[in-house]
């Protein structure tokens, strides 16, 4: 636990250095409109984007976009420290540690928030353990990537149904497959995963114990730019925005229209293809200063970070459409 921690923080501090050099992907041909590299996970978080491309709102809105495809969320973070990508569909605790040292990432926009009825993440209980309720969980080592979102989740989930710091234990399984086949095989008692994985490991015979609807205003992903292209391509992060809103509306008028697509992507299992409903998604807002706090709040109690990361310096509203 110790030695993954410090290993993390020497990734950072690494990602920090080679960050303030400020690589620049972004292309700007005399005549033409800038074109925008995004990090993209095969995730139900990029549907927007996807649909966005599909359907030429980003040429409809004067901005070319290419997606640089990564698998993980290292991978991602790999490639915008590297200087490959521009943009990414991250987290605040993500941005947090970017940017605890001084500002490289800014938050632009909520890609997706849990809503009644459509949970980002689930806490899921083997089905071959005995484990029924939430009490169950108390002192029982639950599935996680530490220093990571999914491990704030599970602390203030479990904090609301009234866990002491104590009785919440943990440990490490960074990848989120390898955390799913342990689950269905027993060998996690409990673990949290994200949507649509999930599903699936319920479709598996996992049992949802609780999920980030109890707790909806921590739950959430975020897309967020390199300070450095913000500062220097405003109007072509306006316009990949005022896309996204369109894409966004697009969605909402009839989700299920496009399944399709997110199983082309990758997004979506087969296995679940069938009866996964997709979900609506987030209109143009951003992270509250509250929402900002509590995540500040949870670092510094884990050691994370020393001192509180500026708001101002890592979210904005201030490209979204008016």
């Amino acid at each position: 636990m110790k030695q993954f921690r410090i290993i993390t923080k020497i990734i950072i501090l690494v990602s920090l250095l080679n960050l303030s050099l400020d690589a620049c992907t972004v292309k700007q041909p005399p005549d033409g409109p800038v074109t925008l590299k995004i990090a993209v996970l095969p995730i139900l978080d990029a549907l927007p984007m996807y649909v966005a491309e599909q359907e030429g709102l980003f040429e409809k809105h004067g901005v070319k976009v290419e997606f640089v495809s990564v698998l993980s969320a290292a991978e991602r973070d790999q490639v915008i420290v590297a200087g490959q990508a521009d943009g990414m569909i991250n987290d605040p605790v993500a941005v947090s540690l970017y940017n605890k040292e001084q500002p490289q990432v800014q938050i632009v926009r909520f890609a997706q928030i849990s809503a009644p009825g459509q949970p980002m993440f689930r806490l899921l209980a083997s089905g071959q353990s005995e484990i029924q309720g939430v009490d169950d969980l108390k002192n029982t080592e639950i599935g996680i990537s530490e220093g990571t979102v999914i491990e704030y989740l599970v602390d203030r989930l479990l904090e609301v149904a009234n866990f002491a710091n104590e009785e919440i234990k943990t440990i490490a399984v960074p990848k989120m497959t390898e955390r799913m086949a342990l689950l269905g095989t027993g060998e996690l008692k409990a673990a949290m995963l994200p949507e649509p994985l999930a599903s699936l490991a319920v479709q598996n015979g996992a049992r949802v114990i609780i999920d980030d609807t109890s707790k909806p205003e921590i739950s959430y992903s975020t897309i967020a730019f390199r300070k450095a292209v913000i500062d220097q391509y405003p109007k072509a992060i306006r316009a990949f925005l005022a896309a996204i809103e369109d894409a966004t509306t697009l969605i909402n008028l009839d989700p299920q229209k496009w399944s399709n697509l997110l199983i082309e992507k990758k997004a979506v299992p087969q296995p679940v293809a069938g009866s996964f409903q997709v979900p609506t998604y987030v209109t143009a807002s951003f992270p509250s200063q509250a929402q900002w706090d509590d995540v500040m709040a949870w670092l510094k109690a884990k050691g994370l970070i020393k001192q509180d990361v500026s708001y101002s310096d890592s979210v904005t509203g201030e490209y979204l459409p008016k």
